[in-house]
């Protein structure tokens, strides 16, 4: 073995070669040429092969499904009527019926699953696993799994919109305008302030604030942490329920204006005028926010420039603000049927009406026995739309009022399957034409 060698395999060893580099410094130089140009020769350099193309990836339709057109997933009967509006908490629904009683109803189902005595002034909120109900002098808060009290307060203060309920906080707003806010898990007040004006319709949370509307015409914003005023603006008319995210707001006033204002600072970025009062809520997509008016039309505005994207006159006086539903939005009035319009363009996408095949439920099952609802049915609340939590596909809960056999509930689902077409009809003068049979055998071969 030559000597460059023999040093080569001390110098293996990292304590040798650095106690080498330090004595002979002229060796350590040869060494390190030399691993260089034996590095060189055992690891030739070879070229990178070429990227092995990918084929194109398809892109993924993320656009939602529309509503219609529609199956019925199931038709329940209540047998008693609602005596307030609904509380939903995801896929559970809790009614107020009469005879002083809560019942919860599985949407995904259509059973009970429970029901207990109570006798809510308004209407219930749910949220955060619990359900919270304003009683004559008490605030009660019900586990949603099985009904039982989680905590129940005192208060004798008159409410002047229902309780509101937001990723944790539970907001009171008093008929004598002081607004609360409270821990869900307990009831614990963490903070209050007074607005010397009552809420108008109920508060909305979004981001780090509660946005109020009140009787004097102002929205009022609120920090969620502390009740420390951020903002507020007049309006030309008490505002409405508002609509609120993280950069706007969007909410209708008593002036038959719509408004859009800037979550920052209150200031009003774009109005438009109606021919009438702007009805509940309004809803929004990525580019668009949709409200109805008194003047019977359907409206989509641009969220950003405020433009008008589409108007649809309505056949009917709305009752309630619109509902999203997949691509959709319902508009409903007094009395079916319900009207479906695309959200894209406007265009009118059918009617719903509640009546359709119902399917047997299994006789080990809870659900109350069903039957369609009656032609001549009221619209008794706002519909809920939500999700199939399976297959995604939009579903909407409509409620039903009928004076001779109390409520009754309907859940429609997006079918997949085509609609049916009627059969064609024979065409006019057909002659058909038989084959003749022959009097004759033929003859024999």
């Amino acid at each position: 073995m030559s000597w460059v060698s023999r040093v080569l395999e001390a110098l293996d060893n990292p304590f040798v070669r650095a106690a080498a580099i330090l004595k002979r410094p002229s060796l350590a130089c040869c060494v390190l040429a030399l691993s260089v140009a034996t590095s060189g020769k055992a690891q030739p350099l070879v070229p990178k092969p070429h990227p092995t193309p990918r084929p194109p990836t398809p892109k993924t339709d993320r656009s939602l499904p529309p509503l219609t057109p529609v199956e019925n997933v199931w038709v329940l009967a209540l047998n008693n009527l609602l005596t307030l509006p609904p509380a939903y908490d995801g896929t559970n629904a809790f009614f107020s019926i009469e005879g002083n009683r809560l019942a919860a109803y599985d949407l995904t189902s259509g059973s009970r699953s429970w029901m207990v005595t109570a006798q809510p002034e308004m209407a219930p909120v749910a949220g955060g696993g619990l359900v919270f109900l304003r009683e004559a002098d008490s605030l009660r808060a019900l586990h949603v799994g099985d009904g039982s009290l989680a905590w129940e307060l005192p208060l004798a203060d008159k409410l002047a919109v229902h309780p509101v309920w937001d990723n944790g906080w539970l907001v009171l707003a008093l008929a004598t305008g002081e607004i609360r806010a409270l821990r869900d898990v307990d009831g614990h007040q963490i903070w209050s302030r007074n607005l010397e004006s009552p809420a108008h319709a109920a508060p909305s949370l979004a981001a780090d604030r509660v946005y109020v509307p009140t009787t004097d015409r102002r929205i009022v914003a609120l920090n969620i942490e502390k009740g420390d005023v951020v903002w507020e603006h007049r309006l030309g008319g008490a505002p409405n329920e508002i609509l609120a995210f993280d950069d706007r707001l969007f909410m209708g006033a008593k002036d038959n204006f719509f408004y859009c204002v800037m979550a920052e600072d209150g200031r009003i970025d774009w109005r438009w005028r109606t021919g009438g009062d702007i009805i509940g809520r309004p809803v929004a997509d990525d580019k668009y926010v949709y409200f109805v008016a008194l003047d019977n039309v359907l409206r989509a505005m641009n969220r950003v420039t405020g433009g008008q994207q589409w108007m649809r006159p309505l056949p009917f006086r709305p009752a309630y603000g619109p509902v999203k539903a997949g691509s959709t939005v319902v508009v409903t009035g007094q009395t079916p049927p319900l009207r479906v319009f695309n959200m894209k363009d406007g265009v009118a996408a059918g009617t719903l009406t509640g009546v359709g095949p119902i399917a047997e439920a299994p006789a080990d099952s809870k659900k109350v026995p069903s039957f369609p609802p009656l032609a001549d049915a009221e619209i008794a609340a706002v519909p809920y739309g939500l999700e199939d939590p399976l297959t995604h596909l939009p579903r909407l809960l409509m409620l039903f009022r009928e004076i001779a056999r109390g409520g009754s509930a309907t859940l429609v689902t997006h079918s997949v399957e085509p609609p049916l077409v009627p059969a064609v009809s024979a065409l006019p003068n057909l002659i058909q034409i038989a084959p003749v049979t022959p009097t004759t055998p033929p003859p024999r071969p």
